[in-house]
């Protein structure tokens, strides 16, 4: 399918004093842009009715499948202004590719990478007046957050995939994740709930992976940590991933380790470290890695640095592991983390070559 995309603008736009406010201090999650895409997939039609519409509230029928049988995909990923007000998007074939993989995995039609691209350039040049400026290098980390997603907008209670189904991109303005600058989080073990088993979603970006991360990540804050993380469902003792992160730890001879995939997340800042730590000359490996690796590896100094990332964060040094009964020490070193999330920062607002050829012009 090549979408034929219609474009309505709102009649009401968020008018540029207003956007000016919003733009000094986003947040993260709060704001929402002026339009929205949407387009829609019957078995008979297809993908059909691609529109930009001004942004508003959706109305769905109380039986709507998605809100009985949690049928549902998204991605995250961020759009860039650079210094010479051009926005670029991250790797966003990646974002389509893997929502490819999802839409597999949740029984959903596929969005071809093709028009998954062309439906965020769209939203994204519509609304290009959001993606913040970054002029203060020190203290910009500032972007357009977009949000694809796709679910099941048949009104119908039975249990089959369903024979409606919506995708939408809608967008927000987004600050630096962390306020007062990047600081090592302390970490909650969950001994007793799993984040996905093997034959389960946990490769798939889907909600219900996220909303099962919540009550174990209450349990992380109410201990006085920052974040939960995850072992594996089936013998409870290697390490996953946090709710919304994947992890590294970095040796003293060099060495990186990743936890291998399946039923962990394929992150695309996960994958990006891995070709940015290659070059910087680390040998890298994904692999299975024990909590008891962790311990005794931080104990003994062995391990130097532990870091997570993702989209939002982007890449986050860890401190502290915690758990009922005991804890394990931060690490004694943050500087490689701090080095490649530079080099990745700087790619991503474009203050250095990318090199990888990870960046998409939108505008």
């Amino acid at each position: 399918m090549s979408m034929e995309i219609s474009i309505t603008r709102t009649e009401r736009p968020v008018d540029d004093a207003r956007l000016a406010e919003i733009l000094a201090n986003p947040g993260f999650g709060t704001h929402f842009t002026d339009h929205m895409f949407t387009v829609e997939w019957t078995p008979d039609a297809g993908w059909h009715d691609a529109r930009v519409t001004p942004y508003g509230p959706l109305t769905l029928d109380p039986a709507t499948a998605v809100l009985h049988y949690a049928q549902e995909t998204f991605e995250g990923m961020k759009a860039y202004r650079h210094a010479d007000d051009s926005i670029w998007g991250f790797r966003p074939e990646e974002n389509a590719a893997r929502m490819v993989r999802s839409s597999h995995r949740l029984a959903l039609p596929v969005l071809e990478v093709d028009d998954f691209l062309a439906a965020v350039d769209a939203l994204v040049t519509v609304d290009q007046r959001w993606v913040p400026a970054n002029a203060d290098p020190e203290a910009g980390e500032k972007s357009l957050y977009v949000r694809p997603f796709m679910f099941a907008s048949e009104t119908f209670l039975g249990v089959r995939p369903a024979q409606h189904v919506t995708f939408m991109v809608i967008a927000s303005p987004a600050g630096a994740y962390f306020k007062g600058g990047v600081r090592p989080v302390s970490l909650w073990l969950s001994e007793e709930y799993t984040r996905a088993g093997r034959g389960g979603m946990g490769a798939a970006k889907t909600g219900g992976n996220y909303a099962s991360s919540l009550l174990p990540q209450s349990e992380a804050i109410a201990q006085g940590c920052d974040q939960v993380v995850f072992l594996d469902g089936e013998e409870g003792k290697y390490v996953e991933e946090l709710g919304g992160m994947n992890m590294y730890f970095a040796f003293k001879d060099g060495r990186i380790v990743t936890p291998a995939l399946g039923t962990i997340l394929e992150g695309i800042t996960r994958d990006s470290i891995i070709e940015l730590a290659g070059k910087m000359g680390h040998q890298v490996e994904e692999r299975r890695f024990s909590i008891d690796e962790w311990r005794e590896g931080v104990n003994s100094g062995d391990i130097v640095e532990i870091f997570a990332c993702g989209t939002a964060a982007v890449i986050t040094p860890v401190g502290e592991l915690r758990w009922d009964g005991g804890s394990a020490p931060a690490p004694a070193s943050t500087e490689l983390t701090m080095k490649i999330r530079k080099a990745l920062v700087d790619v991503q607002f474009g203050r250095a070559e990318d090199t990888f050829g990870w960046m998409r012009r939108i505008v």
